[in-house]
């Protein structure tokens, strides 16, 4: 017979895991509309869902939920002075467009008003990116204002992206996500086509322009005219000036070079006169020093 020989039983230790809890929907939704209060500026998905991370004892919501949330909380705000909207840089509260007339009445600072040659090159760089200033002159047919340029650069709605390989690389402009979250786009598939765009009036509408800024685009425009026809006036001006000053060169430098003939003449005949009369000198002092030797029949008397 075999003996069988039994063997303890290997002991198993028990492992407790320590289930982590899923955060209810509800309060995600809280830690949603909160953090969209408090940040002041858009929030993207992933930076929402980086509020969750850092919860050891707590399951983080999961992507397709945050989403969820944010639509549910857009669809909430409808009939409400505010709006959920999602924009290029991620979502935002925001008050809306129709009650802007009287909720602007908490600042005393009227807002920038914006002419029509400004807008129309913000909407060519907007619609034929990246584009050169020479381009949108050619298309607009007249001069663009450096003012205007230097504008859309300061409120950071357009931005050099590169530059054309031609002579003279000019630069290529483009617009950039702050221009896309100041008109309410979330991308620039959100514009209007240009054949849904009969005159200008309508693509004011289409970038959700404050009412206060389309009554003041007349007077902007006649303020932008007039800046434009200072600069020309100034530059014909600098122009005419160094026209001038270019004539009092050549005339200075005429001058000048006459007042060095005339020195280097003087000098010339100065020259002259010094040496005649070293010469005069030479040969009366070669007179007397050798005197005139005189011949033989000079000296013996004739027989």
């Amino acid at each position: 017979m075999t003996d069988v020989v039994e063997t303890p039983e290997a002991e198993t230790e028990e492992v407790v895991e320590t289930a982590v809890a899923p955060l209810d929907d509800a309060m995600v939704r809280k830690v949603i509309e909160g953090a969209l209060l408090a940040a002041g500026q858009p929030m993207t998905v992933a930076k929402l869902l980086e509020l969750f991370a850092v919860d050891e004892d707590r399951e983080p919501p999961a992507k397709d939920l945050v989403q969820a949330m944010l639509e549910d909380i857009a669809a909430d705000c409808d009939g409400r002075g505010f709006e959920l909207v999602e924009v290029g840089s991620g979502w935002r509260f925001q008050v809306r467009a129709e009650t802007a007339p009287w909720v602007n009445r908490l600042w005393e600072e009227k807002p920038q008003k914006y002419s029509r040659a400004l807008l129309e090159t913000l909407a060519l760089i907007a619609y034929r990116q990246p584009i050169t200033r020479g381009d949108i002159e050619e298309i607009r047919g007249v001069a663009v204002s450096s003012h205007i340029i230097k504008t859309l650069t300061e409120r950071e709605w357009v931005k050099v992206v590169g530059h054309r390989d031609v002579p003279g690389r000019p630069s290529l402009y483009a617009t950039t996500r702050q221009f896309l979250d100041y008109f309410n786009l979330k991308s620039l598939e959100d514009l209007p086509s240009l054949s849904e765009l009969r005159d200008f009036e309508e693509l004011n509408q289409s970038l959700d322009l404050d009412d206060s800024e389309k009554e003041a685009l007349a007077e902007a425009e006649e303020r932008d005219g007039i800046e434009e026809a200072q600069t020309e006036v100034a530059e014909a001006a600098a122009e005419g000036n160094t026209e001038s000053a270019e004539a009092e060169a050549e005339a200075e430098a005429e001058a000048e070079a006459e007042a060095e003939a005339e020195a280097e003449a003087e000098a010339e005949a100065e020259a002259e006169a010094e040496a005649e009369a070293e010469a005069e000198t030479s040969i009366e002092s070669t007179g007397h020093d050798n005197p005139v030797e005189h011949t033989e029949s000079e000296q013996t008397p004739q027989s």
